[in-house]
């Protein structure tokens, strides 16, 4: 009988139709079926001895909230027998509906060694899950924001799977090496019981960061070209960027994307379609604007773009970009496309925009000695500061920052301007609220930086103070002799921190109803011994 071995994930949820993602344990036909009588069936592709299927289903009514079950050759795989947890379904709002939107990222998976006390603290994700399985308020989405796996960070259960099969004293050591030990970190991430069924009944959108691949991953050209020339980098790149396309990516895209993807194509009707996602995965390392990773969505009358801002980076320092000139031009597009059909825009970048200041200037700052502002002695010590601190968000990109700014202000401008734009974000392992003024332009829209990690991590207490002090009326005379010192630019906005930080396990949520935005911040906290860890709602307001 064939197993089901990872899954399921819902992932697209439209009007009417909806995708569910499953690995098995060997090719067999997939099938979905609804209470409802809604239902989807595909067949198994293959990738480095894996078998995967993403299920069409169609049929859906909107306001409908029909339970599905799994079945791989007509056998039922799901829900799991004597499951403690509700049937999954699949919710699909009607037009009137609220939509609510949960986002974070930085999610380090792995359980506590002994089983016992968890040193990074309650995971939001499984107590989100706890409470929704008691009968809590359901997302409607879920965002996903970066570093859904370390691969540079391993647990020690991922480190005695490693050592059995190589010798970690050999590079890269007790990180992941290749397409089959990534396998493994999903299974690790995403068979957590409470996680697994969170993911089979709310939908969910991903994105990429750093660790997905490596802390820092295309800082800089420098870097990169170091990376390049170690004996195991092109294999470790490859293969997450390949894995990313068969656990991520390709549940984020419609059906109808999917029907018009060569690549979806080529691979699902391939024998194997290892060779195919791998070039595919080569040529995204040698040309960012050869590939797609960034994508959209539609939910109602709220878009969601979410912006790739690893891989489409431009990395020569003449002409450092965090967007190459196609992924930007697409960007844009996704922007202001019929902006008079869309109430809330929702901008997903793993990375913030706005930070705080003292933080945002020494990048910018650092970013002009790299490229040779101050002359080469400065620009070598730049690029040492920009790897050791780990410079390289929006502001070490001094034009593209500019650029999304100026864009936001095109967006927010006018009579067909949403209620509220809002920059999605994480990596930073902290969460606070930022809003914009322009110098010159008239923006029409509530303009937010969300900001919002981790889901399961932690940060040392030094960068905790480094970032309540980066907000500070001293760090902002900092930044403006760091800034005037690089020479760099006015920056055609200002911004200020209108809540936070604020440093735990957490999760944000959006609330969307016709033009009215509501934000809440939940973050998980240990229960009494014995008891249940809990979300706790540490703020709550009003955007519009």
């Amino acid at each position: 009988m064939t197993s089901l071995i990872l899954g399921p994930l819902l992932r697209y949820v439209d009007g009417s139709s909806a995708t569910v993602w499953v690995e098995t344990s060997r090719p067999c036909t997939a099938e979905v079926l609804c209470s409802d009588g809604a239902k989807g069936t595909a067949r198994t592709f293959q990738v480095e001895g894996h078998h995967y299927a993403l299920v069409p289903v169609s049929g859906l009514t909107p306001g409908a909230e029909p339970e599905y079950e799994v079945l791989l050759d007509s056998e039922s795989v799901w829900p799991l027998p004597d499951s403690p947890f509700p049937p999954s379904v699949i919710r699909v709002p009607a037009p009137d509906d609220a939509l609510r939107v949960a986002f974070g990222s930085c999610r380090w998976a792995a359980p506590p060694a002994d089983g016992g006390h968890d040193p990074a603290g309650p995971d939001a994700l499984d107590t989100l899950a706890t409470e929704l399985a008691a009968g809590g308020e359901r997302p409607d989405i879920l965002l996903l924001l970066g570093d859904q796996v370390y691969a540079d960070e391993t647990s020690e259960e991922t480190r005695r799977r490693l050592a059995a099969r190589r010798d970690l004293d050999e590079p890269p050591g007790a990180q992941v090496a290749n397409y089959e030990e990534y396998t493994g970190l999903y299974r690790e991430s995403w068979l957590d019981p409470e996680v697994r069924w969170l993911l089979s009944t709310v939908p969910s959108c991903m994105i990429f960061d750093d660790h997905d691949v490596i802390d820092d991953w295309n800082t800089s050209a420098s870097w990169l070209t170091d990376m390049r020339a170690t004996p195991w980098w092109r294999e470790r790149l490859l293969s997450g960027l390949t894995s990313y396309w068969v656990y991520q990516h390709i549940g984020n895209l419609s059906p109808d994307d999917l029907a018009a993807d060569p690549l979806y194509a080529a691979v699902t009707s391939a024998a194997d379609g290892t060779d195919v996602l791998r070039a595919y995965a080569a040529e995204a390392e040698a040309d960012s604007a050869s590939t797609r990773w960034s994508y959209r969505r539609d939910l109602g009358r709220v878009r969601v773009v979410i912006v790739d801002s690893r891989a489409a980076r431009v990395l020569a320092e003449g002409e450092r970009a965090m967007l190459d000139p196609e992924e930007e031009r697409w960007v844009r597009e996704q922007v202001l496309q019929d902006r008079g059909a869309c109430d809330h825009l929702l901008i997903g970048t793993s990375l913030p925009w706005l930070m705080p200041h003292l933080v945002h200037d020494a990048e910018a700052w650092d970013a002009a000695l790299c490229r040779g502002e101050r002359g080469a002695r400065w620009a070598r010590f730049g690029e040492r500061l920009r790897r050791g601190a780990d410079l390289e968000h929006w502001a070490a990109f001094p034009a593209s920052f500019t650029a999304l700014a100026d864009l936001i202000a095109e967006a927010g401008s006018g009579p067909e301007a949403p209620a509220t734009i809002s920059v999605l974000s994480g990596d930073v392992h902290h969460a606070y609220v930022a809003e914009p003024a322009w110098r010159s332009a008239t923006v029409d829209s509530r303009v937010v930086q969300l900001t919002c990690s981790p889901v399961h991590n932690s940060v040392p207490r030094s960068m905790r103070f480094g970032f309540r002090f980066g907000w500070s009326g001293t760090a902002r005379a900092l930044g403006r002799l760091l800034a005037r010192h690089g020479r760099c630019a006015e920056l055609p906005l200002t911004w200020r921190r209108t809540g936070g930080p604020w440093f735990g396990n957490q999760l944000m949520t959006l609330t969307l109803r016709g033009r009215s935005a509501r934000l809440r911040l939940d973050q998980a906290r240990a229960a009494a011994e014995g008891g249940q860890a809990r979300l706790e709602t540490v703020t709550e307001r009003e955007l519009s």
